[in-house]
């Protein structure tokens, strides 16, 4: 449903009414004296935005080529499903460019606070440090009760004032270059192996709706995050975010995850890039996270996109389950290069799955003290479900989960550098793992699940509700011995795969026929579980879009006739 508004409302052609208002902005030839409203007269400022009174239909248009110091704030402003607010540019005589806001020293480039029905286009945003960042006097207090840390942000979406906001859509945006800290600044090791970061940061795109709130039908499509401190597009909510759309966006060198969701309930992520999250290239950067991670989240749809070179001395894997999700469907995705790993799913999670990926040469972290604090793994199952303080120190909850994960169809390969390290948490409590090539070179090893705190030698056994079967490894050894759950029945060969080793999807094609082609089972219902998955158990396709015919094959690709 929420796809089909989102979509609906993008194919709209809008036609303002007389009674709305285009307000034009040129640093170059504009005065504020001027009436603003016509093309020929507008202002200079994005400061005389401030005694503009917005309604719907109105739009704010800066002029293309051309940069804007400040930062434009939007507070209990709607527009409506017919007559959107509009925050974009306008082409000028002298350029076509999408017109910069400059917002270094502002809390935010764009801030949309209790204000729905707006469209932001065709605009790029920097934020490049600017000394102590003032939160806006209307969402201090809120902010600081809802603990939200101190930040600089790109384009900040908050919701504070009880109601439902809807129809926020940003299309072919650029924010680049947005840190709380100027040039120079250091973080040290002891900061970013902190959970989420503990100072200042610069977050790209943030959406944050505190309670009371409702969220819902938002987008961020046909866009790009650059060089950003922490997180790329957050999301921040408790079950109070429903009905996104992440499309077609390039997320590259974010200091933090390049995209992350909190408590957001519905969403389709699909057809983006994800490039070096956990960047330690500038000095600002957190310097870890994951391509994308979820936590506190259920309904999430993650499909064809790529996630590659996620770095970081924890987690930043190329996505990953945090613990509290339900329902997050990983699919039709490439994996490669990500220091933490590909399969990661923590504690109090329900029927997820990572299904039809293919996974290149991920987890090749190697803990070391005052280097990496956890191993990159392979494939982890963790128990861990967060923390809290018992006297001066915090301590691991009792771990629990996950339940019910589905793994199934994956192609798995890891080169003979680097050592494919697998982490089962005793704890877990129903999977399937089937279906899947694990073609791993070089030597696999049983590591301990190292949230933080390993899980303890003395934990109790709770494993059941397992189907582990019919798997392809290389050679006897892939998956280790130690591991508590086996393989009921492994085959053994070599895919013979077109290109080992390269980044396209195609690449990983067996040639291999009589080991592969439909020597697949189908996916069952893990015993006890009454839910299975939201998508279906069958999918209708591989990776590569070709249809399932007959048994699966073995592996992301179906093989064709």
């Amino acid at each position: 449903m929420y796809i089909r508004q989102l979509v609906a409302l993008l194919v709209i052609t809008f036609s303002i009414s007389v009674d709305a208002t285009n307000y034009y902005i040129n640093s170059q030839q504009g005065s504020d004296d001027n009436l603003g409203t016509e093309p020929s007269q507008p202002w200079q400022s994005l400061a005389r935005l401030t005694s503009a009174k917005i309604s719907a239909g109105d739009q704010i248009l800066l002029a293309a080529g051309q940069t804007f110091k400040g930062s434009i704030s939007l507070y209990n402003v709607s527009g409506t499903i017919e007559k959107p607010i509009v925050i974009s540019s306008y082409e000028t005589t002298s350029s076509a460019t999408p017109a910069t806001i400059n917002a270094k020293g502002e809390f935010a480039g764009i801030l949309l606070a209790d204000s729905d029905h707006i469209i932001v286009e065709n605009l790029s945003i920097t934020a490049n440090g600017g000394g102590d960042i003032v939160l806006p006097a209307q969402l201090l207090k809120k902010m600081r009760k809802a603990k939200k840390p101190n930040m600089r942000v790109g384009i900040a979406v908050i919701t504070s004032d009880a109601g439902e906001y809807a129809q926020i859509h940003m299309n072919k945006v650029k924010v680049t270059n947005i840190y709380a800290k100027d040039e120079g600044y250091q973080r040290s090791y002891q900061e970013t192996v902190t959970a989420n970061g503990t100072e200042a940061y610069g977050f790209g795109i943030y959406f944050i709706s505190l309670p009371q709130t409702l969220l819902t039908n938002i987008s961020v499509s046909n866009s790009q995050v650059q060089a950003v401190g922490h997180t790329g597009i957050k999301f921040s909510g408790k079950r109070n975010i429903t009905n996104v759309l992440l499309d077609n966006n390039r997320v590259i060198h974010t200091g933090g995850p390049g995209m992350q969701m909190g408590g957001v309930a519905g969403a389709k992520v699909k057809h983006n890039i994800v490039d070096s999250s956990g960047s330690a290239q500038d000095s600002r950067n957190w310097a870890r996270g994951s391509g994308m991670w979820t936590w506190g989240s259920d309904n999430i749809i993650v499909e064809h996109n790529q996630f590659l070179n996620a770095n970081g001395p924890g987690d930043s894997a190329g996505f990953h389950i945090d613990f509290n999700c339900s329902n997050v469907i990983v699919q039709y995705n490439l994996s490669a290069n990500n220091a933490g790993g590909f399969i990661e799913i923590l504690g109090n999670n329900f029927n997820n799955t990572y299904r039809y990926n293919v996974s290149v040469n991920d987890g090749h972290r190697v803990k070391e003290k005052g280097v990496a604090f956890q191993e990159g793994k392979t494939f982890w199952f963790s128990g861990f479900v967060g923390s809290e303080k018992i006297g001066n120190k915090r301590k691991p909850r009792k771990r629990h989960g996950p339940y019910n994960s589905y793994i199934y169809n994956n192609t798995i390969f890891v080169d003979s550098e680097i050592t494919a390290k697998i982490a089962v948490t005793k704890v877990a409590e129903g999977a399937l793992i089937a279906n899947n090539i694990f073609h791993i070179m070089g030597d696999s090893q049983l590591v301990k699940g190292d949230q933080y705190v390993p899980e303890s030698d003395k934990d109790d056994v709770n494993l059941k509700h397992f189907i582990f079967e019919n798997n392809l490894y290389l050679k006897q050894g892939n998956w280790p011995k130690e591991v508590l759950v086996q393989d009921a029945s492994p085959i053994y060969g070599n895919a013979n795969f077109v290109n080992p080793g390269g980044l396209n999807l195609k690449d990983y094609t067996p040639q291999n026929i009589a080991l592969i082609k439909d020597k697949g089972i189908n996916i069952p219902r893990i015993p006890n579980d009454s839910t299975g998955l939201i998508v279906g158990l069958q999918s209708p396709h591989d990776v590569l879009g070709n249809p399932i015919k007959g048994l699966p094959d073995i592996g992301a690709i179906e093989l064709q006739e």
